[in-house]
């Protein structure tokens, strides 16, 4: 019960900050809903190409269907590195060390940040896809999650599990090099060269082959086509299944990484 109540303490503690600084959220939000709202517009008319989107009883999809997976998961990637940032904080106020003189479990401190960060995941998707229907009503093609609830449910855990798994790299940097513009700026030359390596903003057919080669190793297209399986085709069960076997290596390898790291900061 120690670690569970230590976890909900550290987990409460996050969010009671995310909440007093509400322009951290925002910005998180800012660049996902601006994709959202750019990219929707001005390449609504790739839907008129033939073959280029996915189809459904032989209609192509709207761009807004097939973008919204790839925005929920730069979503994810977005909170994900504010991981890193926050542990810096906490190393350079002295709270990480105030914590390590307390009988807190060790295990809690980073079980409250991850389960905080996937949280946080799950309302900014949830804010997102609200927009994302709302922006499908004024145009007049609304957009609806096949799947229903249950669907809902999956895609939160999908990117929720995803931004857990991609938070253990920017916390392991975070407490290597206790510097957030050395998080910001590593976790900037990863995160947008996996996900535009990817088919989560662009149909593999639009873009050149050795992409799609590359997007085949890459953990990014896995989770995005898994949660727009999701969205648009239905229970996909040998998309989603694959998906959240590959995100559960890349959790296992930082994951690994963090231990080590936090090993070393408590030490």
């Amino acid at each position: 019960m120690t670690l569970l109540s230590d976890t909900r303490y550290i987990f409460i503690r996050y969010l009671t900050k995310l909440v007093r600084t509400p322009i951290l959220l925002f910005f998180s939000l800012f660049q996902p809903i601006l994709f959202l709202v750019l990219f929707t517009q001005l390449l609504t008319n790739l839907a008129k190409v033939p073959g280029i989107l996915p189809t459904i009883n032989g209609v192509p999809i709207a761009y807004l269907e097939f973008a919204a997976a790839g925005i929920v998961m730069q979503n994810a990637f977005g909170s994900a590195l504010q991981s890193g940032n926050s542990i810096v904080a906490d190393i350079d106020s002295g709270f990480l060390q105030k914590m390590l003189v307390t009988p807190l479990s060790r295990p809690a401190i980073l079980l409250g940040r991850l389960s905080s960060d996937a949280f946080r995941v799950v309302v900014q998707t949830a804010i997102i896809l609200g927009l994302g229907y709302a922006l499908g009503v004024a145009e007049n093609k609304p957009f609806y999650v096949t799947t229903g609830v249950v669907g809902i449910l999956l895609i939160f855990f999908t990117l929720a599990f995803f931004g857990l798994a991609w938070s253990g790299i920017s916390l392991a940097l975070g407490m290597k090099t206790r510097s957030s513009e050395t998080v910001f700026a590593i976790g900037g030359v990863i995160t947008f060269p996996l996900l535009f390596l990817s088919p989560a903003l662009f149909p593999l057919s639009f873009l050149p082959k050795w992409v799609g080669d590359v997007s085949m190793f890459n953990p990014v297209s896995y989770c995005v086509t898994a949660t727009r399986a999701l969205m648009v085709n239905g229970y996909q069960w040998n998309t989603i299944l694959p998906a959240w076997g590959v995100i559960g290596l890349v959790a296992i390898i930082t994951m690994s990484a963090t231990l080590y790291q936090f090993r070393k900061v408590v030490s």
